[in-house]
């Protein structure tokens, strides 16, 4: 994908399948003389002709001129529309088939195909948006849970990009006073100015840790955390599962090795999207396919965020639980204490005592869910716009920068100055690729490839 291409772009802009209304989307300097020939208004006043922000109803035609549909031209004048091009969106009944022939009749009109996500990406270069910003309208049409949507709106609305401006603007301002210094005699500066640059670039790390402690949330608002079921046959971690989810997902029998194969679905948990797995007991067996589901059960074991261990609170602590519990990482795992409706017989072990078979202690769990996956992000608070693991890395690096420059300020400021002051245009660069202040073509390529080719 090119930096820029000034083609018309077309593309549909509604999901595939079935629906009320879908859409085309047309953006670009030939536009007008598309729409022209594309679509006839009742009026017969042509959409070339019409206001900003006005619709017309029509036919859309042919080749020929023969009807293909019946709509819609809404009209968006430059720069008054998404791209800050001018655009059409000529809006036909939902249909895979209606929807192909309107694009491929405004394709022979003279528009060419758009490529993913080249209207956000044209809506960055014409200056509508930032980086950011564009990010944020991804979060927001991949949100899976209401927080991670609020979250997005905020990205989308520039609340991160207002911290990180200003991030940036005070590195630069450190930058410019280093470089200012480099034009004076060393006894002709003033004692505190070496002092006052260094204040600034103290400060400025601090909003720079304030963003980095925002990734984890971020990380488990867009991505999900993954939630492994774990334990011994029969310790009730089907139950588990089905008393999570509200329904029956999993088979649920007394006959022990009942679950051979892993058994995932989505749940939304304080705002964060979870994938919960329910895996094979654990133990010793010579079935090989039993054998292969408790492989697969290490496996997620090993890739999830979260453990929930299982244990029968009515029998005797068994050898295998013993060594599973020896093995957990408190810090990512939650102990359930399962069938205490039938005596217990486990002493000196912490865990959430549940009865699953009726539903008690399941809030319990959840809430103990919850306390792991707030270690590092803070859920109780309103959502707010968090940083992706690109914005993080590049944070990591601007920060190593940052603190390099600091450090031959702390050696001689006189002798350093040149050195720190690369170093701090490192780390705007840096800085300026999260916005978008600086960006290359791999840039632009690696964000805007993964959006849907009509957005």
């Amino acid at each position: 994908m090119s930096v820029y291409n000034p083609d018309t772009i077309a593309a549909i802009a509604t999901p595939p399948g079935e629906g009320g209304v879908g859409i085309v989307r047309i953006s670009g300097p030939d536009v007008w003389k598309i729409s022209d020939v594309l679509f006839e208004a009742m009026d017969k006043v042509p959409v070339s002709k019409r206001d900003h922000g006005t619709f017309a109803y029509g036919k859309v035609l042919d080749e020929e001129g023969a009807e293909i549909d019946t709509g819609l031209a809404l009209v968006m004048r430059a720069p008054n529309s998404y791209t800050r091009e001018d655009v059409v969106e000529v809006q036909g009944h939902g249909g895979a088939v209606g929807m192909r022939r309107i694009l491929r009749r405004t394709l022979e009109a003279g528009a060419r195909m758009a490529e993913p996500g080249e209207f956000t990406k044209r809506a960055f270069l014409n200056g509508r948006i930032d980086l950011l910003q564009a990010e944020g309208i991804f979060d927001l049409i991949r949100a899976r849970s209401d927080r991670a949507a609020s979250a997005a709106m905020e990205q989308m609305e520039g609340r991160l990009s207002e911290q990180f401006d200003a991030i940036y603007d005070a590195f630069l301002e450190v930058a410019a006073n280093l470089e200012t210094t480099l034009d004076f005699v060393e006894d002709e500066l003033p004692d505190d100015v070496f002092s006052g640059i260094a204040n600034l670039l103290d400060q400025t790390f601090l909003s720079l840790d304030k963003l980095l402690y925002t990734w984890d949330e971020g990380r488990l608002l867009r991505e999900g955390a993954r939630v492994v079921i774990l334990g011994r046959p029969n310790a009730g971690k089907s139950t588990l599962l089905n008393a999570m989810l509200g329904f029956d997902r999993a088979i649920v029998s007394s006959t022990a090795g009942t679950t051979r194969d892993t058994i995932e679905e989505g749940f939304v948990l304080d705002g964060i999207p979870l994938r919960i797995t329910d895996t094979a007991g654990l133990r010793e067996t010579d079935c090989e396919i039993e054998a292969e589901g408790i492989r697969r059960a290490e496996a997620h074991s090993e890739e999830a965020h979260v453990s929930v261990y299982l244990i029968d609170a009515s029998q005797e602590l068994h050898e295998e639980d013993r060594m599973r519990l020896d093995k957990l990482d408190p810090d990512r795992s939650v102990v359930v204490l399962n069938k205490i409706d039938r005596g217990q017989k486990l002493e000196g072990i912490d865990g959430v005592r549940a009865s699953l078979v009726s539903g008690a202690g399941v809030d319990e769990l959840k809430q103990a869910l919850a306390g792991v996956l707030e270690k590092g992000a803070d859920l109780q608070a309103d959502p707010h716009a968090v940083i992706s693991e690109r914005h993080r890395n590049l944070l990591v690096r601007a920060h190593a920068e940052a603190r390099d420059a600091r450090a031959f300020l702390n050696k001689n400021v006189e002798e350093n100055a040149v050195l720190a002051t690369e170093h701090l245009r490192s780390a705007l660069e840096f800085l300026g690729q999260v916005t978008g202040r600086v960006y290359h073509e791999e840039l632009l390529e690696s964000i805007f490839s993964r959006f849907c080719i009509g957005k």
